[in-house]
C-alpha cells in the first residue's frame, strides 16, 4: 500500500494543488469553482462529439443526457454556492476539509482512479444507441470523477496575489 500512496496517490494530489495553485494565481477565483468547471469543460466536449457522431433520436437522448448533467454544475457556479470570497477563514475552512479528505479517503480515491482506468475498456453493448450512451458515460466518469477526487483532497493555494509569500507574511503578522 506504501507502494501507491508514495508513487500514484501522492503525485496526482501534488498535481491537483499545483493545478489549484495556477488557477488561483491567474484568475484570483475561488479553488472550489475549478472543479465545476471542469466537469461544465468535459460536457462541452462531450456535447460537441456528440453533435459530430450522432444523429436523430439518439442525439437528443444524448443531448438530454448531458444538459441534465451539467445542472449541478451550472448550478453551483450561476448560484454562488461555491464560494465568492476567498479570504483566509475559507482558505482554512478549505485546507481543513481538504486535509480530512487526504487522510480518510485514499483508499476511494484509488480506487475510483483505477475503476477509471478499467471502465471504458468493459462498456459494450448490442446496438448502437447503448454503445455510444456507455462510451460517453465512461468518458464523462473518466474525465471528471478522478479529477474532483484529487481537486477535493488537494492543498488549497492561500488567498492573495502573492502565492506562498502571502501566506509567509500572513503567518509571521498572525503571530
Amino acid at each position: 500500500m506504501e507502494f501507491l500512496n508514495y508513487y500514484i496517490d501522492r503525485p496526482l494530489l501534488r498535481g491537483g494543488s499545483a493545478v489549484m495553485h495556477l488557477w488561483h494565481r491567474q484568475t484570483g477565483h475561488s479553488p472550489q469553482k475549478l472543479s465545476p468547471l471542469w466537469n461544465l469543460i468535459v460536457i462541452l466536449a462531450l456535447l460537441s462529439a456528440c453533435g459530430l457522431f450522432l444523429n436523430g433520436p439518439i442525439y437528443v437522448f444524448g443531448l438530454g443526457t448531458l444538459l441534465m448533467l451539467s445542472l449541478p454544475s451550472l448550478r453551483l457556479l450561476a448560484l454562488g454556492r461555491v464560494g465568492r470570497i476567498y479570504d483566509m477563514r475559507s482558505y482554512r475552512a478549505l485546507a481543513a476539509t481538504a486535509t480530512r479528505k487526504r487522510e480518510t479517503e485514499w483508499a476511494t480515491r484509488l480506487t475510483v482512479l483505477f475503476t477509471a482506468i478499467i471502465f471504458p475498456f468493459c462498456v459494450s453493448a448490442g446496438d448502437e444507441a447503448a454503445s455510444s450512451f456507455l462510451l460517453g458515460a465512461s468518458l464523462w466518469f473518466v474525465l471528471t470523477a478522478p479529477a474532483k477526487m484529487y481537486l477535493d483532497a488537494a492543498e488549497p493555494p492561500p488567498p492573495g496575489d502573492g502565492g506562498d509569500q502571502a501566506w509567509s507574511r500572513q503567518a509571521t503578522a498572525a503571530v
